[in-house]
């Protein structure tokens, strides 16, 4: 691969996982605060919902919750960031002459 086509994927990595992390924090924001019944503000909570449970989900099965705290949406976050460089490390070796 040329640097410029692993250049363009580790970007494109970086700013998927970027979106997906401020997902995340959306997601927990706004499961803190009891706002009023608006078309949009249900839409928007559906589709955090939708997209942020399954993979948060994955985390909450394996560290339950304590008390009134739930650690697992700050793992998912976390395994995001290790994962991400993980692969960026991974997609640097293929770059010419490394």
């Amino acid at each position: 691969m040329s640097n410029s086509t692993v250049d363009l994927i580790q970007a494109w990595l970086s700013y998927a996982l970027n979106v997906y992390t401020l997902l995340i924090i959306a997601w927990i924001v706004l499961s803190y605060f009891r706002l009023p019944y608006n078309r949009f503000t249900a839409v928007s909570r559906t589709f955090l919902e939708d997209t942020v449970q399954p993979f948060v989900g994955l985390f909450r099965r394996v560290l339950p919750r304590m008390g009134m705290f739930d650690f697992s949406p700050m793992l998912a976050i976390i395994s995001l960031q290790i994962a991400g460089n993980v692969l960026a490390s991974a997609l640097d070796s293929l770059r010419p002459g490394a």
